[in-house]
């Protein structure tokens, strides 16, 4: 397999995407997110994605030239136009603009519409905490789960992630997809012509199954059974009902340049803790080392930080067919 750099990987995404009719600076923050997650080992949210995003910017199902407005809806609340554009753009804006806000405030609120696949949402909230930000952040993604108990896809895999800084290290980081795996696991599957684990999805009849294909035209297993679809619906709500979004019964697929574009949401919360009395940063880091203190416990994201401190040494792996079609794209 051949081995990129994160700089080489970047320049390849950005490469793509501009033969693809996409502006540069969009190409620029697509690229960014898409390696930082390949570099955390979150492939599906990784390389895998540029050909399927540069088949969509071609019919324009994603402008990529799109520019996301924002506008100060309240003192603490920004409302941004991702414009069917990529959302990494918006989701930059968001991440700019959003600790000023919540400092002057206390808390404040992005919600995005009209938006795209939001990538690994952990990213984001992370960028947020590096500047001292306890946040939080819900998207919702076209229909792939049922309501418990129904067959028909009404929710997304509807991501919910969450970081808060700790005092000299890494924030701690929480990102979650309501199924029992993200979808993209699947895609990542697909594309390396494997089988998929039992339990994680069920075909157009109901049935598990371990054939991707079969997968991605039925439905996905929630995470916590009917907890799972309680959660996707609050999710639902909050980042497509609450910013104007589509809802997931609304959205185009993300994985192919079929159809309108998605139009789906985000909406990202941020506290600043120093706002809420005490030290709430000191007593973070308090609970985390009472976690690794105990033998064989670990905090959320310690394999990711490893994964993205080999990558940046020793690079990114990326099969042969994957490099050809996305040299294709």
């Amino acid at each position: 397999m051949p081995l990129l750099s994160l700089i080489d990987a970047g320049e390849l995404v950005s490469r793509t995407l501009l033969r693809a009719r996409t502006g540069a600076d969009n190409a620029a923050s697509v690229a960014r997110a898409l390696v930082a997650a390949e570099a955390d080992g979150l492939k599906g949210h990784g390389l895998t994605r540029v050909p399927s995003y540069a088949a969509q910017t071609k019919v324009g199902k994603v402008d990529g030239f799109a520019k996301p407005v924002l506008t100060r809806a309240r003192a603490s609340l920004l409302v941004i136009d991702a414009a069917n554009g990529f959302a990494f753009p918006a989701l930059d804006m968001a991440v700019a603009a959003l600790p000023e806000a919540t400092r002057s405030q206390g808390v404040a609120a992005a919600a995005i519409r009209r938006s795209h696949h939001c990538g690994a949402a952990g990213l984001t909230v992370e960028r947020l905490a590096e500047s001292g930000l306890v946040t939080l952040m819900l998207a919702n993604t076209p229909s792939a789960m049922a309501p418990w108990g129904g067959s028909k896809a009404v929710f997304g895999t509807n991501p919910i992630a969450f970081a808060c800084p700790l005092k000299g290290r890494a924030p701690l980081v929480i990102d979650l997809s309501l199924s029992k795996v993200a979808r993209g696991n699947i895609v990542t599957a697909k594309q390396r012509g494997e089988k998929i684990p039992q339990g994680w999805a069920l075909d157009e009849a109901g049935q598990p199954t371990t054939d991707p294909d079969a997968a991605l035209r039925g439905t996905m297993v929630p995470a916590g059974e009917a907890k799972g679809t309680a959660l996707a619906l609050m999710v639902e709500l909050l980042a497509a009902g609450l910013t104007g979004a589509n809802f997931a019964a609304e959205a185009s697929s993300y994985l192919d340049a079929k159809g309108p574009p998605p139009g789906t949401g985000q909406l990202i919360v941020a506290f600043d803790p120093s706002a809420f009395g005490g030290d709430a940063v000191a007593r973070f880091a308090l609970l985390a080392q009472s976690i690794e203190r105990q033998e064989g416990a670990r905090l959320p994201g310690a394999r990711r930080l490893a994964a993205r401190k080999k990558a940046a040494s020793e690079g990114l792996s990326i099969s042969d067919a994957l490099l050809v079609e996305i040299n294709a794209a």
